[in-house]
């Protein structure tokens, strides 16, 4: 499994633009072969930092996912929403267990 986690800082007055496209973005990819879940949601300290979780089947898939159509027009549309710099990063994942 693939997993995908990170943050990213929005200006305050596109927050809402951002949560919008955001909820875009989270029902175009769960569609996505391969996609077991992708999520947005707000950090608790900072309204204004969007963290990211996603988990894929396989390489190949999130692979696909970044040249999917919907993935070119959200950096486009992002890229204006971003207030600093952004920390994703891209776990393999050999093994996971309900707690």
């Amino acid at each position: 499994m693939i997993v995908v986690a990170g943050s990213i800082q929005i200006k305050p007055e596109s927050r809402s633009e951002a949560l919008s496209l955001a909820l875009w973005m989270m029902e175009k990819t769960n569609a996505e072969q391969g996609c077991i879940s992708y999520r947005f949601s707000s950090a608790l300290e900072d309204e204004n930092t969007i963290l990211v979780f996603e988990e894929w089947e396989l390489d190949e898939h999130l692979k696909a996912h970044f040249q999917a159509p919907h993935m070119a027009e959200f950096n486009a549309q992002l890229k204006n929403l971003v207030a600093g710099r952004s920390s994703v990063k891209r776990y393999v994942v050999t093994e996971h267990a309900a707690l």
